[in-house]
């Protein structure tokens, strides 16, 4: 299968270098970024000159970039992705998009005989490298079924959600809780540390008791030893798709106040200047409010 691979930052690097490494796909790939680029091509892929170039003649086409509006650009503006892909061919968005971007790129692909699938990932980049991230796949069955063989090259669990933006409103939902989550970690550990308890015991307690959960144990890994550079899952990037959520639970009229008050406690850390830092930052907030810290 040939695959054109556009966008090779932390998470899109990771995948498409695996997708050489652990499959006979010939890759063709493009980013703005020369270094991130080589990254793959000195692993056998295929240096694009362009988004066209890339998709020319790819059975599929595949993207992983930071925002809506991003992949918005890259598939619908001039010398994107729609003008130069034609019938046969597959385009499928690796990127944590909003579900109405995802319709309205899927609505103008199907309109010139296009399938496209909505594939965002989870796992972060020690998943994406170890290539065990959850992949969250919306559109038609056998699109998927087709496209099956590549997408397991770089992830150990692929599941199809149903139709086209499903994949995208399961990984904003996954995302939120996982968020949610390491407020309430944030939280809790400083109201433990306020009242005189050892961190590191505290957290064997939560490790094996009704509190634990995945997002507390990488929030303690990195949080408790102030290890928020470089970010496994920047800040920034957490804001905006909690934002999506939040977006979404305005189109559906589902209220999320805890989402809500997860939202806004990223929003003083990215005024603290935390942005680029780790996600679980956050817990500088607290810190810096009570004047203490919380450490291993």
């Amino acid at each position: 299968m040939k695959v054109g691979f556009i966008g090779v930052g932390n998470m899109g690097g990771p995948m498409c270098r695996n997708i050489v490494k652990r499959s006979n796909h010939q890759v063709n790939v493009f980013d703005l970024n020369p270094a991130a680029v080589k990254s793959c091509t000195d692993l056998g892929a295929t240096a694009a000159k362009s988004v066209a170039d890339a998709t020319r003649g790819a059975d599929v086409v595949m993207t992983s970039l930071p925002m809506p509006r991003d992949v918005e650009a890259v598939t619908l503006g001039d010398g994107g992705i729609l003008a130069s892909i034609g019938p046969g061919q597959t385009y499928i968005d690796l990127s944590t998009n909003a579900p109405s971007m995802v319709k309205k790129i899927g609505a103008a692909m199907a309109a010139k005989g296009i399938t496209m699938l909505d594939a965002p990932v989870s796992g972060g980049t020690v998943g994406a490298e170890a290539a065990t991230i959850a992949i969250m796949v919306g559109g038609e069955k056998k699109a998927f079924d087709d496209a099956l063989p590549v997408l397991k090259s770089f992830s150990a669990n692929v599941i199809h959600m149903g139709a086209l933006g499903t994949g995208t409103a399961a990984k904003l939902v996954n995302n939120m809780l996982a968020f949610c989550n390491m407020a309430a970690a944030a939280e809790g550990l400083m109201l433990g540390v306020s009242a005189g308890l050892d961190p590191e015991k505290l957290v064997e307690v939560i490790a094996n008791s009704s509190g634990n959960s995945n997002a507390f144990k990488m929030f303690s890994q990195r949080a408790l030893k102030g290890q928020f550079t470089p970010p496994s899952f920047a800040l920034d990037l957490a804001h905006k798709d909690l934002h999506l959520a939040l977006e979404l639970g305005d189109e559906l009229d589902v209220p999320l106040p805890q989402g809500t008050a997860t939202h806004n406690l990223q929003r003083m850390a990215r005024r603290m200047g935390l942005g680029g830092a780790d996600s679980s930052a956050i817990l500088s907030v607290y810190e810096t409010v009570l004047g203490r810290t919380v450490r291993l």
